[in-house]
């Protein structure tokens, strides 16, 4: 899978986001920041919708890479219990069918989805969904 940034997830047969765990206090935090004050931390693939947005205007670009024919995506809070909060983009739900507090699990899609080798970053997307 080519992600969108080296070292955001780990390469087991289920991946997992990887967090950051700051090695003096035990909070975790996403991403792992760079240094030596901070352990990778695999984050649990499951969580719950927090709050989120209805992102309805292509972002600025640069830094935004994503494809020119643009469509609206909801962004996402998602809560990972007695970890941290995750930002991530909600897949394979309608947007009338999204409400707080329901249960997210962890998936990836491709940024641009007419791309011949798409770049893919993390969403979430309803606990049980068939991908």
């Amino acid at each position: 899978m080519h992600a969108i940034a080296p070292d955001l997830f780990t390469q087991e047969a289920q991946p997992r986001l990887v967090g950051g765990v700051n090695r003096a206090t035990g909070r975790i935090v996403f991403p792992c920041p760079p240094g030596s004050d901070y352990a990778p931390h695999p984050l649990a693939r499951e969580g719950t919708l927090w709050s989120y947005t209805i992102q309805r205007y292509r972002p600025k670009s640069p830094p935004y890479a994503g494809p020119e024919a643009f469509e609206p995506w909801a962004v996402a809070y998602v809560e990972l219990p007695d970890e941290t909060m995750v930002e991530a983009r909600l897949a394979n739900v309608a947007f009338e069918d999204i409400r707080i507090g329901m249960e997210l699990e962890l998936t990836f899609i491709p940024l641009d989805p007419a791309a011949s080798d798409p770049v893919m970053i993390h969403a979430f997307q309803p606990k049980g969904h068939d991908a």
